[in-house]
């Protein structure tokens, strides 16, 4: 199997995820984790699975504003200092990406995100958007979509990570995931 799972990170947390689940799916075959803003037709077309994850800004996923609020919070001295920015994070997201893909023919896919804490109601859950955004591309979506928690200091829940392999071995033993080459 040859997974690929993108991500769009602002301080680290999805990126973190994104890398839990590629290990995850490893021992069941070959996968490349990286920002959404590196993955081409090419890998796409290489790939049997696509994982997709962001943060949830805003209820939904994040646009080219949150992002570079999210940027411009990082870089304030009031608190917020203790966060730093991902390396791609100001790079194009999910939704960009998202957009500029053509069709994906019923490719296996699965869709994610980082939240606070609190019900979804409320909190919203970015993987909502992500996985309907996929199915309108023509991904087959294998998985309901999962949320992964940060704290309201924007520091990934202890045994999220833990919790992402566990989610992404489970998604790449799923049917269906794999195809025959």
């Amino acid at each position: 199997m040859h997974a690929l799972v993108l991500y769009e990170s602002m301080y680290g947390n999805t990126h973190a995820i994104a890398t839990a689940i590629g290990e995850g799916i490893g021992p069941l075959g070959e996968v490349r984790v990286m920002p959404a803003s590196d993955a081409t037709a090419d890998l796409l077309a290489w790939a049997d699975l696509v994982v997709v994850g962001g943060p949830t800004h805003s209820r939904g996923m994040s646009t080219a504003t949150s992002r570079a609020s999210a940027v411009a919070d990082a870089a304030k001295p009031d608190g917020w200092s203790h966060v730093s920015v991902d390396p791609a994070a100001t790079t194009t997201g999910i939704r960009e990406w998202l957009d500029g893909i053509g069709s994906a023919d019923g490719k296996a896919a699965a869709a994610f995100d980082t939240r606070v804490p609190g019900p979804a109601l409320i909190t919203g859950r970015a993987s909502n958007e992500i996985a309907k955004a996929m199915r309108g591309h023509g991904f087959r979506l294998v998985a309901d979509p999962e949320s992964f928690g940060v704290d309201t200091h924007q520091q990934l829940k202890v045994g999220e990570a833990d919790r992402a392999r566990t989610w992404g071995a489970g998604l790449a033993a799923l049917p269906g995931t794999v195809t025959t080459r």
